[in-house]
């Protein structure tokens, strides 16, 4: 379901509630400045300070351990779980300083490993730590734009909390219970891997055989082929600029927890393999610190010397 801002009271989050922000990379700084637009409290930690955020209101915190004695919720866009769970313990560890706190896992990760990870910290914590997942997608403009698809999964109470706090950044989504979430993303990255693969390719024919690939996009695009993924590539596919927006690299990680859920569900997968196959190939090329839109690239220099 849907959870839109007309919650009731037994759900709504205080206009108190200070959100917490670890990992402030590509997408984690604009939804926090989206956090931050919206009158939210924001206190955050990471490896530098960024005076954009201080100047726009948020507060540095210096060590997890400060940033969860101040905050009710804390939204985390790091890689992956194993940066999260490098700041949960010592003295100066989130877990340190947490007394009722929210955890909003906003990584890609395992929908296997968010369970077992939650586990843990309620366990540790007597139930003062509690998780939800909470992948998005939609990219740097969705973040910049505030209109992230955002996949939701966790206790409902926890969920209701982390939509409500997480709405100035897109639509969020509960999906299910814990984990939800990171199937979604799963299920997300393995379109998302495909379609960049067929646009490249497509890219690569077409302009062999004689086609101008702006023709061909804007034509297209209007077409069955559309999809706001060519909308956001396509002037990268149709110039060969692939300066990173996207990160190629990361869909490897991505796609072995798509093929984890494949196993965990008896699915003979068709298309999974071939993406992961391929992503695997771009990365051993070398190009896996480039834009997903490195699929032109790596299309046209398969079966070549030239990388």
């Amino acid at each position: 379901m849907s959870i839109s801002d007309d919650l009731d009271d037994e759900t709504a989050v205080p206009a108190t509630t200070t959100i917490g922000c670890i990992g402030l990379g590509a997408m984690g700084a604009p939804m926090a400045r989206r956090l931050i637009a919206a009158g939210r409290r924001v206190v955050f930690h990471g490896r530098r300070r960024s005076s954009e955020l201080q100047a726009a209101g948020a507060e540095w915190t210096d060590t997890p351990r400060a940033l969860a004695e101040r905050a009710g919720a804390v939204l985390v866009m790091l890689p992956d779980l194993p940066e999260l769970e490098a700041m949960l313990d010592g003295p100066d560890g989130l877990l340190a300083g947490a007394t009722d706190l929210l955890v909003m896992i906003g990584s890609t990760s395992s929908a296997t490993a968010v369970r077992e990870l939650a586990g843990r910290l309620r366990a540790e914590t007597g139930g003062r730590v509690r998780v939800v997942d909470c992948p998005v997608s939609g990219g740097v403009d969705g973040a910049t734009a505030g209109t992230l698809s955002i996949m939701l999964g966790g206790d409902p109470d926890d969920t209701a909390r982390a939509a409500k706090l997480l709405a100035p950044c897109g639509r969020p989504v509960v999906l299910g219970p814990l984990g939800a979430g990171e199937v979604a993303k799963a299920c997300n990255q393995l379109v998302v891997a495909a379609t960049i693969l067929a646009l490249g390719e497509a890219t690569v024919l077409a302009e062999r055989s004689g086609i101008d690939p702006r023709a061909l996009w804007d034509l297209l695009g209007g077409g069955y082929a559309g999809s706001n993924l060519l909308a956001s590539r396509k002037e990268k596919l149709i110039t060969g600029d692939d300066e990173p927006s996207g990160l190629a690299k990361y869909m490897v990680k991505d796609l072995r927890f798509a093929t984890a859920v494949a196993e965990a569900t008896g699915t003979n997968a068709v298309v999974l393999p071939v993406v992961r196959s391929a992503f695997d190939e771009i990365v051993a090329a070398g190009l896996g610190d480039r834009d997903i839109a490195v699929t032109r690239r790596f299309v046209a220099a398969r079966g070549s010397d030239a990388p």
